[in-house]
């Protein structure tokens, strides 16, 4: 196989693009209509650019006068910045008792909204001490509790359901990392700015 064989993900481009006629697309996005293959290829190459096969199921396949070396350069980088999203995204893990008390309870809450709005998931979960096991609804009371408690901050992604001895559930933030951090550093920016208004006053 050829080193520079192309990925069957990969849209065809130019000369691979092999149908009769395409609805084409402009360079700037303008809609120019449905034409021969030949004369959306001629168009490309008058433009110094390349046809690109955009939405081979339509019909007939859309195409699209691009520079696709610049496209498949944006996409990589789109998919690494997706990537990188989600790679940072940690899970926290915060544990309950099933028979904990409003105080103790109260902060684990709090824990678990820091972590949410850093944008990082959090499992809760339960531990089953002996006789507790034959008592899940319990456990599930609790976890949902704790779900509608935390609802401001993140959504369940996966319900309770029961690990060997313990229950477990996934909260997932609201806001991904990039999003929490830039949030985080325009508050800090407000909070200084006021705070510099306050002295000069």
């Amino acid at each position: 196989m050829r080193s520079e064989e192309f990925r069957i993900s990969d849209p065809r481009t130019n000369d691979r693009i092999r149908v009769p006629e395409v609805r084409l697309v402009g360079p700037s996005g303008e809609q120019v209509g449905v034409v021969k293959i030949e004369v959306a290829l001629r168009l490309a190459q008058e433009a110094e650019l390349d046809l690109v096969e955009v939405a081979p199921n339509s019909k007939p396949p859309v195409a699209k006068i691009m520079d696709y070396g610049k496209f498949k350069y944006e996409a990589a980088q789109k998919a690494k910045e997706a990537r990188r999203n989600q790679a940072n995204t940690v899970l926290k893990e915060v544990r309950f008792r099933l028979k904990i008390d409003a105080h103790d309870y109260e902060t684990k809450r709090k824990r678990a909204e820091g972590f949410l709005k850093g944008g990082d998931k959090v499992k809760a979960m339960i531990l089953f001490r002996g006789r507790e096991q034959s008592r899940p609804e319990m456990g599930v009371r609790l976890l949902q509790k704790f779900a509608e408690d935390v609802a401001e901050f993140g959504t369940v992604e996966s319900n309770p359901k029961i690990d060997g001895r313990n229950m477990v559930m996934v909260i997932g933030p609201l806001k991904n990392k990039s999003e929490a951090k830039a949030e985080a550093n325009a508050q800090r920016a407000a909070t200084k700015a006021a705070k510099q208004e306050e002295k000069n006053a």
